[in-house]
């Protein structure tokens, strides 16, 4: 998994949240409009890893596997 990923899925542990939206993790990655861009391609690397699922608009939930991700960290 890219370093950009694990920053990502961390941002669920370090916010103590099993449910972020997509301007909270973009938080993993910066503002500026590339650093966006990257952080969409992580999202999508842990989506298809199966560590989050899309729950409907801009949110994003840790899955069991995310979980045992992060507490493993």
């Amino acid at each position: 998994m890219n370093p950009l990923s694990v920053r990502v899925l961390r941002m669920f542990g370090e916010l103590g949240r099993e449910r972020l939206d997509l301007h909270a993790l973009f938080e993993a990655g910066g503002n500026e409009p590339a650093e966006r861009s990257r952080v969409l391609d992580a999202i999508d690397e842990l989506l298809n890893v199966g560590m989050v699922k899309e729950c409907g608009g801009d949110f994003y939930e840790l899955t069991e596997s995310g979980k045992r991700a992060i507490a493993k960290r």
